[in-house]
């Protein structure tokens, strides 16, 4: 027992000293008391404290923070490793109170809690609070009966962008009033947005903290969410926000948005453009990505500095390692997301383990109302897109499914098979399925013919009768190259001498200024406009074919008609990309010449079309009631399930082989030291230097365009005659006991991480987030076993054989394991013996330990 409690004192020492805390012990040496670094007690101050300060009626306390005028601010109960840290919990609140603390961390080393006594119950931390951050939290005096008071009308947000805005001449004249608000851009909340908020009150008013907004995309989630600042900043709820996306380009939007509605009250920062006086302002917006690289989020930040966290497209910007952002910081958490929980009916409890792409979709949805409290399914708030259709605000698709013989197969039990050459002579039965398309199995015609058909059944532009804009989802960028080339050769073939190779247009992360190529489409200037009609603004590239890049927060709201030329696992992105359509327009505001707009018979949008070529709609929706069945032209005149050529082999690079004889002729062993051979780090060396001294990487890398940069140097620097550098040589030459990859390598090059953490630090970071994201599962007396939890934890991740044993549960094999055995297995929870494995294959990447 003294050994366990040892063994937490040290811990918890250097947690303290890491979060900016120094130590003195008393006279008795009874107690640690430890102050802000900026205060100095003098003689004087220690002998008025008392040899027996941190004593208390009930006994001594373990460790006791001091604020920068001295008095007593937080009570650190510790336990040793073998205990719960929960055990502590009232006897620490019994000396908070004698002391007059308002905060108590429980801690035994491994597994921490801060608890705010004057709210809330204890939260799981994996840092403790610096002195700085628990100042400001200090001055935090949350008023709940203010929240749930505070009234809020549609002019929720008029009311900061233009308090005086009803004594306004262009409002009080009702003919002007319109012109009036689109002039000043003044945001009027929706019935349903302000029924949102009023939801949140009520959740509140019921001991809530956390809530889910599930609302349809198009419906102005981001509006709604600055009524939610709004109303926690001015009931002084929060102090500050953190809004957490996970592109880059919604971080943008966000801050934009943020700003027009809510400036004239309070500031909002990107965090990567303010780095250094991000506390100033009340917003913060950022994507995961930035916190979660090498852990800033836990470097920089402490868990007290916000308030309210709100992740928008909850169901990705909370995934995997992401979670550990979010449930870091203490306070209140809102998730968004546009895909409601319908997806979630085809999910098989009882087969939780099944690794198939689209049920572990439907476990990380579902992981995603639990993280609210949603475990029922039914959010705090729910707006859906038949709601936004039957009030007028949406439009619903017209889904026309599309197959080819091919597809047919690829999406059958069975798989699209063909016989494989095996060897010199042989050959064999080789079976693909749908998500083999363009990664696995190509087939030029298949593409050609879902060309053809999204160019004839799409809908026209109501002004000028050309292809009316239009989005395609391709598998991958080169699928999207290839689509691409096909559709414009079949608009030259439409519409002879009209496009010039522009009317389709790639629109991914390897093309030079792809992201400005998004906002022109929606401007309607990509590539010129009026191609038919001069006096008409639409964009004259009529098609963008992407991967990936237009799925989340894009709003072009002209668009037509959507294809996916590829299968959808995630709900999410199936949802998202649906709703690229679902936004009303008006078409005559893009035409120029008054006398023709009466001319127009449907100016307004009514539908559009979404071509589903791999039966996504059928697998997410059940049994979809589609307005178009299109049955595609055979891909062969047999019919027989093997026409064209089969995928080709893979191709060899030329071999040759010594059939001589050979044999040692020296042997010598000399054990290289961790700072590796000298020839290693000269040759890391040299890249290094030629990854700096080259401009074009050096911009991408600035920019964070990371596709582009891998793209780079393996086209421009790897396998060269004067070096031939590749990625196995350079993970040699750092000499780290793990597979680094060539983003890490880069990161390490330009500055942006200090050096290459070891496996188990790694290791270490991955516990870490799986106890954030985990904490409302863990139980109480499960606070001791975390050892043990790490133990498998670890085990499990690093090793292959292992991961078998468990997965196949061949535990007898544990009885002869020598690095984990039954005993080890027994102290692990019954239920985490299931749940790390499934925890480590679902979010942990694995690779980087091998």
């Amino acid at each position: 027992m003294a050994k366990a409690e040892a063994q937490a004192r040290i811990k918890i020492n250097k947690l303290l000293e890491s979060a900016g805390w120094r130590f003195f012990e008393d006279a008795k040496g009874k107690a640690n008391v430890a102050l802000e670094p900026n205060v100095k007690l003098s003689q004087d101050q220690i002998n008025d404290l008392g040899e027996n300060f941190e004593s208390t009626k009930n006994g001594f306390v373990d460790f006791l923070l001091l604020d920068n005028k001295s008095f007593p601010q937080v009570v650190l109960e510790a336990k040793s490793e073998d205990k719960n840290p929960l055990v502590g919990k009232e006897q620490a609140r019994k000396y908070a109170r004698s002391l007059n603390c308002r905060f108590v961390i429980l801690s035994n080393g491994n597994l921490h809690y801060f608890w705010d006594l004057k709210q809330g119950n204890p939260h799981v931390i994996t840092v403790f609070p610096s002195p700085d951050s628990l100042q400001s939290y200090r001055k935090f005096e949350p008023d709940l009966k203010r929240l749930v008071a505070e009234s809020i009308g549609c002019d929720y947000i008029v009311q900061t962008q233009m308090p005086a805005y009803e004594r306004e001449a262009g409002w009080l004249n009702v003919d002007e009033r319109q012109d009036f608000i689109a002039k000043n851009k003044l945001r009027f909340l929706r019935i349903y947005q302000k029924q949102a908020l009023n939801e949140i009150q009520i959740a509140v008013a019921g001991g809530a903290t956390r809530f889910l907004f599930e609302m349809a995309t198009g419906t102005g989630k981001t509006l709604t969410s600055a009524a939610v600042i709004k109303l926690f900043l001015r009931t002084s709820n929060a102090r500050r926000v953190l809004f957490l996306v996970d592109r880059l380009e919604l971080e943008d939007q966000a801050a934009k948005a943020f700003k027009d509605y809510l400036k004239n009250d309070y500031a909002t920062v990107i965090y990567k453009e303010r780095r250094d006086d991000w506390r100033k302002a009340e917003i913060v917006v950022t994507t995961v990505q930035s916190l979660l690289f090498n852990n800033k989020y836990k470097r920089l930040f402490s868990p007290t500095d916000f308030d309210l966290v709100i992740s928008d497209e909850a169901h990705r910007s909370i995934g995997g390692n992401a979670r550990a952002v979010f449930e870091y910081f203490v306070g209140y958490k809102l998730g968004l997301t546009a895909t409601p929980r319908d997806y979630l009916k085809s999910f098989d409890a009882n087969k939780p383990n099944t690794r198939d792409p689209r049920e572990h979709e439907r476990r990380l949805l579902l992981d995603t109302y639990r993280t609210f409290g949603c475990d029922s399914g039914q959010p705090t708030f729910r707006y859906s897109l038949l709601d936004g259709v039957k009030d007028g605000f949406l439009i619903n698709p017209v889904v026309v499914d599309a197959r080819t013989d091919i597809t047919t197969k690829l999406l059958s039990e069975q798989g699209y098979a063909v016989m494989a050459p095996v060897g010199e002579d042989g050959q064999q039965e080789q079976s693909f399925v749908s998500k083999d398309f363009e990664r696995k199995f190509f087939s030029n015609a298949t593409n050609e013919l879902f060309c053809q058909t999204f160019i004839k059944n799409g809908l026209r532009d109501p002004v000028t009768g050309e292809f009316g804009k239009g989005l395609v989802f391709a598998v991958s960028q080169n699928h999207a190259a290839k689509l691409t080339q096909d559709l414009n050769e079949l608009a030259e073939v439409l519409w002879p001498g009209k496009y010039q190779s522009d009317f389709a247009v790639q629109v991914t992360s390897s093309v030079a200024d792809a992201q400005q190529y998004t906002i022109n489409f929606t401007n309607n200037n990509l590539l010129g406009w009026g191609n038919f009609n001069a006096s008409y603004k639409t964009s004259k590239a009529r098609v963008c074919v992407t991967v990936g890049m237009m799925t989340t927060g894009y709003d072009c709201p002209d668009i037509l008609n959507l294809a996916l030329m590829r299968p959808v696992y995630s709900p999410s992105d199936f949802v998202q990309i649906k709703g690229r359509g679902t936004r009303k327009h008006n078409f005559l505001e893009q035409l120029f010449d008054d006398d023709l707009k009466p001319l127009i018979t449907e100016p307004e949008k009514t539908r559009f079309k979404f071509f589903d070529f791999f039966a996504n709609c059928e697998y997410f929706e059940e049994k979809f009631d589609y307005d178009e069945v299109l049955k595609l032209p055979a891909r062969s005149a047999e019919g027989d399930g093997q026409g064209g050529e089969p995928p080709p082999p893979p191709r060899t690079t030329g071999m040759y082989e010594h059939t001589g004889v050979d044999a040692m002729h020296h042997v010598a062993e000399h054990q290289i030291g961790h700072e590796g051979m000298k020839i290693d780090r000269m040759f890391f060396e040299k890249f290094e230097e030629q990854v700096k001294a080259d401009p074009v990487l050096q911009h991408q890398v600035e920019n964070e365009q990371w596709e582009l940069a891998l793209d780079y140097v393996a086209s421009h620097l790897f396998d060269k005659p004067t070096e031939y550098f590749n990625l196995e040589k350079l993970r040699r030459a750092a000499g780290v006991d793990r597979r680094l990859s060539l983003k890490e390598i880069l990161q390490k090059i330009f500055g942006l991480i200090p050096y290459f953490k070891s496996k188990d630090e790694l290791l270490e970071d991955e516990f870490q987030e799986f106890l954030l994201a985990n904490q409302s599962k863990l139980a109480e007396d499960q606070g001791a076993a975390v050892l043990a939890m790490k133990y498998f934890f670890k085990a499990y991740a690093t090793d292959a054989a292992l991961r078998a044993i468990i997965d196949d549960k061949r535990f007898g094999e544990l009885n002869v394991n020598p690095a984990f055995g039954v005993g080890d297995l027994r102290a692990v929870p019954s239920e985490w013996r299931e749940g790390i494995p499934e925890y480590v294959k679902d979010y942990v990447p694995l690779n980087q330990f091998m």
